[in-house]
Order: structure tokens, then sequence, then C-alpha cells
């Protein structure tokens, strides 16, 4: 059975986040109804981040299971073709080895978030970035995050729902910057806690207003208390912008280590 790896791009905002769920419109679903429509089968997509309602993508990344060998150009035009009129596109597929799983071969995640800040309210942007009005210090909100760099209990920036089994995670990389009237926030990480990057982005807005200084979100992280975090970011700015995978011989590896762990406890 051939495994198909996509990589996704889509507008978050007609949709209840990636997740299937009943009775509202999830991207998921879009996917699996278009494969559906274009070979009859009935398939569950596995994904490399559930991305909440309102949120988007440029480089989500799914893995599909078919029964049948299709070209993988065929794979895309015919997931393209049945995934409109929804605001979802398969920028890439290629077919890869039974190893690869998009979310657990995951070897790092990139997240941008946008803030448009201006006075003027938005027109074309609605829905797209958040939207800021009071003057943010880009420069001031990056010397603040590089407080959240490193290995950290991140429980102050994680939602109180979140099913992730622990609060430690590693920021590999975070930076804000301006371009004329835009603010940027980017982040790496092998992965991220529920909320995690707009707890981030509301908290760092505070220090470009002036509000808080570094030593305040150095106070937040090392709280471990989720009422210790600023206000949370709206989802409009936030984009999963790429997924970083190991390569398909570690993949293979990976595969049969597996298997013989398998064959150690039977």
């Amino acid at each position: 059975m051939p495994r198909y790896k996509i990589t996704v791009e889509y507008d978050g905002r007609p949709f209840a986040g990636w997740q299937r769920q009943k009775n509202v419109i999830t991207v998921q679903e879009v996917i699996e109804r278009a494969v559906k429509k274009f070979c009859g089968e009935t398939i569950t997509l596995g994904g490399a981040g559930r991305t909440d309602a309102g949120v988007h993508a440029t480089g989500q990344v799914a893995h599909i299971d078919l029964e049948k060998d299709w070209p993988a150009k065929t794979v895309r035009n015919a997931l393209n073709f049945h995934c409109q009129p929804d605001p979802v596109a398969i920028l890439a597929c290629e077919k890869t080895g039974p190893g690869f799983d998009s979310r657990f071969s995951a070897t790092r995640r990139h997240y941008r978030y946008r803030i448009e800040n201006r006075l003027s309210p938005l027109t074309f942007d609605i829905g797209l970035a958040w939207h800021v009005k009071p003057e943010l210090d880009a420069d001031a909100m990056n010397d603040a995050a590089q407080v959240l760099l490193g290995h950290h209990d991140f429980t102050t920036f994680r939602h109180t729902h979140c099913q992730a089994k622990s609060p430690w995670k590693t920021m590999e990389k975070i930076s804000v910057y301006r371009r004329d009237q835009t603010v940027f926030l980017e982040c790496s990480s092998r992965s991220f806690l529920h909320n995690q990057v707009r707890s981030m982005v509301g908290t760092l807005r505070l220090v470009g207003e002036g509000k808080w200084n570094k030593e305040d979100v150095k106070t937040a992280l090392e709280a471990k208390d989720r009422t210790a975090c600023g206000p949370v970011a709206v989802p409009d700015g936030l984009y999963l912008t790429q997924v970083d995978y190991r390569s398909a011989e570690e993949d293979l590896a990976s595969l049969r280590v597996y298997q013989e762990s398998l064959k150690v406890t039977a």
C-alpha cells in the first residue's frame, strides 16, 4: 500500500481547525472527502500539526495511504480539484516509505505570527493578521523573546486543556522583527504546546507596548502558572510555515528498530 506525503496550504478562516470534528468543517475533513471523491477510498489523514480554528498554514504536512499505486502528480491534481471551492491547496505530493509519519517523523516545526501594527482598520487582511493599533517596539520584543529560547517548562504559555504529556519544550529559534507596518514573530521547535505560540505573542505584545519588560517575561516563564501569561493573541495571525523531517534512510532505520522491538516483546 503506497504512502504519499502531501504539503498543504490553507486559509484557516472557514475552518474549526485541522482535526476532524462533529458538526463543523475542518481541513482534515475537506482532504479526506477529496480522497473519497477521487478514488472511492475512505482514509484517515495523518497531519503534522493540529492547528486551531482560524489558524492558517503555508507548509502543513500530512500523509495518505492508498490501495492503488497512483502517480504522485495525479494524486496532487485530483485532490486540488476535489478540494474546491474550499480554500485548501495541495502544494506538493510525493511517494514516501512506510516508515514515514507526518506527525511522529517530524524533527522541527516552524511557525510565523503576523501583526499589522497600524491605526487604520484592516481591509484585505481581516482574519489574516492581528490588528494592533499601539505602536510596538519590535526590538524590545525580540530581546525579551530570547528569555524563551532553550529548554523550559512552558506551563505559563500552555492552554489549560492541553493534552501534551509534559509542559517541557525546547525553543530552538525565536525572533521578532518589523517590516514597515508589519511585525513578525518566527519560532521553531520539535513540537509545541496547545496555544503556546499565541500565548507567547500576547505576552510579548505587552513588552512592545512598554507595559512589560524582559524581566517580566522571565518572571512569567518561571512562574509555571497560566495566570502569569499575558492576553492570548488571536488565531488570525498564526501560520504553520514548514515542517522538517528525517531523511528517508533515517526513517527506514527507525522502522527496522521498531520492527525488531516488536519481535523482542513477542
